[in-house]
């Protein structure tokens, strides 16, 4: 009830501000002089994910306290629309934050829209590509982090079972299926993986651990071991099932969820993370704005720049860690082409 609330209180003040900024007749936040910052809109799950979306918010800290600027943060909800959206992105640019960063491919639409409407304010957007002078497309090589876990998956594995479970089935999400899959079958083909969604077209897949949770023990009861979840914040229901099972291993996903203090009664079963560096990404964009040198185009983060990596925290992918590096060095080469399509 409190997060609804929240999202309540938000939505008016998201009114009255729109308003506002109509009523003065500002286009954009350089037009109207008053540059208050970094706008950031998160998807579902909001800061406090334990996944990408704090991932960003790590970013936009670094950057406010450096940079001793201003910042704003909105979330969206489950079961949002497109309008909800463009709302959110028009009242953070029309207030006169800049950049604006949307965490997120569902924003992908309203970016196109918002950022064709503030030509002079920077938008950033995570997981798609937006083709506009004014955006950065932070685009991740998400199934390359995904190989190397399914890697550590297929050498860590006592039962020769391994699971997959995507918060949603889309193509984003199907990139960290296709890389984990790949990986798993490359490393050990004998192994037996277990795939499944928790919903179809419903981003509450990326905010409904409970599901994550129920998914997981089927699995572990069918007797996987290892289950790399990519779900955003359901993925911590997913972690708690493995905890509660002798020798299974959790993987986590875009950051590194051995380090995160709320999962820190789990991290003992986190095996390791597959991350996706999007506060290195958020960070560059707004570090970017503020030298004046403002970052667009499509920008890709892979394991080459170490845009996406395989966390090495609790030292228990040590004993696996040449083949691990192996394995990374020849993505890196080209030698091994990661499929980003399951």
């Amino acid at each position: 009830m409190r997060r609804v609330s929240k999202i309540i209180v938000a939505g008016m003040v998201s009114a009255t501000l729109g308003l506002t900024a109509t009523a003065c007749g500002s286009s954009s936040s350089s037009d109207s002089g008053k540059d208050k910052g970094v706008g950031l809109a998160f998807d579902v799950g909001g800061r406090g994910d334990h996944s990408f979306n704090d991932s960003a918010a790590r970013g936009m800290d670094k950057a406010v306290k450096e940079f001793k600027i201003g910042s704003k943060d909105q979330t969206a909800s489950n079961g949002e629309t497109e309008s909800d959206r463009d709302q959110r992105l028009d009242l953070l640019a029309g207030g006169g934050y800049n950049p604006v960063v949307a965490v997120g491919f569902t924003y992908g639409e309203s970016v196109t829209k918002i950022a064709k409407k503030y030509p002079k304010v920077t938008f950033g957007i995570v997981d798609s590509v937006v083709d506009l002078p004014n955006v950065d497309s932070m685009v991740f090589a998400t199934e390359q982090s995904s190989y190397l876990a399914g890697v550590a998956a297929a050498l860590k594995t006592k039962t020769n079972k391994v699971g997959f479970i995507g918060g949603v089935h889309n193509t984003l999400i199907g990139t960290f299926d296709a890389g984990f899959a790949q990986g798993v079958k490359d490393t050990k083909p004998s192994v037996q993986l277990t795939r499944q969604y928790l919903y179809e077209t419903d981003t509450k897949g990326f905010n409904d651990p409970t599901s994550a949770q129920g998914k997981a023990q089927g699995m572990l009861d069918s007797g996987v071991d290892v289950i790399y979840t990519a779900a955003g914040l359901s993925g911590d229901g997913a972690i708690q099932a493995v905890a509660g099972k002798a020798g299974a291993w959790a993987i986590g996903v875009d950051s590194d969820q051995y380090e995160d203090p709320a999962l820190a009664k789990y991290k003992d079963h986190i095996l390791t993370s597959a991350i996706k560096n999007v506060d290195v990404a958020t960070y560059d964009l707004i570090k970017s704005v503020h030298d004046g040198k403002a970052k667009t185009g499509t920008n890709t983060y892979d394991l080459a720049n170490d845009g996406v990596s395989l966390a090495t925290s609790g030292g228990f992918i040590a004993d696996i860690q040449s083949q691990l590096d192996a394995a990374k060095q020849k993505i890196v080469s080209g030698a091994i082409k990661v499929s980003s399509k399951p």
